[in-house]
């Protein structure tokens, strides 16, 4: 007698290797990240040697004093190294931060427009989005002077349109929904309906967003220390220290390809816990993925 299979089986075949790809997404996203964010933990309390210590030798090879050897000043390109994941942590937490209140308390806003305010709105957010994000930090650095705040107020400035944006279209869809009526009804005021009901909504979905935005905040700075526009010596951000190694990459190549490397991993991390997080949070995809 031929055996079969039962059908009913299969549904949860399917959903069990789901959710164990998703957790594999997410362990991993989580260690890639996790060991820079510990690596500037660290530089936080301890480094090998002075940002500004030069007594290493020009362009020495890695050895047991200097793991990476050293650049064309002299200075230990590991504790560079510390240094530069200490500010790329610094400038993605600070950029989003200021991109998320911004952003959020914009998008609110926007959300209870209605007409010709309503379009004049999303047409001003749609031509901050236009305008790319690396020449509009630019402007307002270069308005302000060349430090790692400037560059983070600027990033995050830049990116709250994007935010924003997102945060209409959720906010929209959520007040279309029937309990809004219904609470609106019943005399809830909108910033309990607000405070209740549209921002749990519509967390799963952000939180996914300001993750991709630390990545993109993280080059995003790194764009402007390359060109001397982020954080100034002797603080060494990943950006400054390739543009410092592209003259020496021949003789000396670990001063580029670590910092190179270090913020190829954070932005990988980063994007594997934001696709983690999607499909753990967002019920609609896994049910699709389901």
């Amino acid at each position: 007698m031929t055996r079969t299979t039962s059908p009913a089986k299969a549904p949860a075949t399917s959903s069990a290797t789901s959710a164990a790809k998703r957790s594999y997404t997410l362990l991993a996203g989580c260690v890639l990240a996790g060991l820079i964010f510990l690596l500037a933990l660290v530089s936080l309390f301890w480094l090998p040697y002075a940002t500004d210590d030069t007594s290493g030798g020009r362009l020495t090879g890695p050895a047991a004093d200097h793991l990476l050897g050293t650049d064309k000043l002299g200075r230990d390109l590991f504790t560079q190294a510390m240094t530069g994941s200490r500010i790329a942590v610094e400038a993605g937490l600070g950029s989003v931060l200021i991109a998320a209140v911004l952003g959020v308390t914009l998008g609110v806003l926007t959300a209870f427009a209605q007409g010709w305010l309503d379009d004049t709105l999303s047409a001003f957010l749609d031509i901050l989005i236009a305008f790319p994000t690396l020449l509009l930090a630019m402007l307002i650095v270069a308005a302000r002077s060349a430090t790692l705040g400037s560059a983070v107020l600027a990033i995050g400035i830049a990116q709250s349109a994007v935010v924003a944006r997102l945060v209409r279209i959720l906010v929209k869809r959520v007040l279309a929904q029937d309990y809004i009526t219904a609470a609106r009804t019943s005399g809830t005021s909108w910033p309990r309906i607000v405070a209740g009901h549209v921002l749990p909504n519509i967390w799963p979905t952000l939180v996914v967003n300001l993750a991709l935005q630390f990545g993109l905040a993280v080059l995003a700075e790194a764009g402007l220390s390359y060109l001397g526009l982020g954080a100034p010596p002797p603080s060494a951000s990943w950006g400054r220290m390739l543009q410092e190694a592209q003259a020496t990459f021949t003789t000396a190549p670990a001063g580029a390809l670590a910092p190179g490397i270090l913020l190829v991993l954070l932005v990988i991390g980063v994007n594997l816990i934001a696709d983690g997080l999607r499909d753990t949070l967002d019920p609609a995809t896994r049910r699709r993925r389901a």
